[in-house]
This record gives structure tokens, sequence and C-alpha cells, in this order.
């Protein structure tokens, strides 16, 4: 009978059960959050570069999203020039679309805003004209 598996747990004192509970929540625990983690970063890391059609779409959603232009000029009303294409990112000149719809002389067509798209990271980062430099996209220094 002492050798039977069913009532070995009635043969383990119990000081012994109590912290062997514990590692196994532990060790539960970590599995967890080693899952939860992984899969985060995998979803935070796109596995290849965006191409050009993704990075105009990301910059146009976040855009929209923050009502950068809002009270500016309708979305509709610009146009995304791509002026620059690295293996890092792709730059993006946003321009007022000048035609009967938005008005303006359609001869011209003056840039409003650059932008660059990081082709890994997804990030943004808006050019300063005043300082001739890129800066993080922060909706807020725009509006």
């Amino acid at each position: 009978m002492a050798d039977d598996p069913a009532n070995m747990s009635s043969t383990i004192p119990e000081f012994l059960v109590w912290p062997m509970k514990n590692e196994l929540r532990l060790i539960t625990a970590v599995v967890i959050a080693l899952a939860l983690v992984s899969s985060a970063v995998a979803e935070a890391a796109p596995s290849r570069p965006m191409d050009e059609d993704a990075a105009v779409a990301l910059l146009v959603r976040a855009l929209k999203h923050d009502r950068v232009y809002a009270n500016r000029i309708s979305l509709g009303c610009l146009t995304y020039n791509t002026e620059e294409t690295t293996n890092a990112y792709f730059q993006f000149a946003l321009r007022e679309k000048h035609d009967a719809k938005c008005g303006g002389d359609p001869e011209t067509s003056p840039v409003v805003r650059r932008y660059r798209v990081y082709r890994r990271s997804g990030k943004i980062d808006r050019w300063q004209p005043t300082d001739d430099s890129w800066h993080r996209y922060d909706p807020a220094k725009i509006k």
C-alpha cells in the first residue's frame, strides 16, 4: 500500500507539499508572462519592412486619427508625394491640392508639411523648417 501512487500524496509531509504548490504557481505565472510578452513583441515589430503604400496609409491613418489638420484643411484636399526613399524610411511631402473642389490656383501646390515614416518601426517624424531638423511626430505640436 505504501507504493500505491494514489496514496503517495498522503505520505508526503505537508511542509513539502506547500512549497511545491507555490513553485508550480510561480512557474505557471512566468510561462504565461513570457507568452504574453513574446506575442506583444511579435505584434509590435513587423516581420518585414513596410512598402511605400503601407507607409503612406500609416501616415494618413495617424493624421486622421489625431485630427491634425481638422481645423485647417480637409484631408481630401491634400496630396502625399514621395520625396525620398531609403532603406530606413519614406519621406512624404503633404501638398495642398488646388482644383475646383478644393479651390486655389491649380498651377501651384504648396507644401503643408513633410513627414518621414520609418519602414521597420512605423515611427513617424516631421520636418521642422524653422531649424531644418526632424522631430518625432507629436500631434499636439502640429495642431
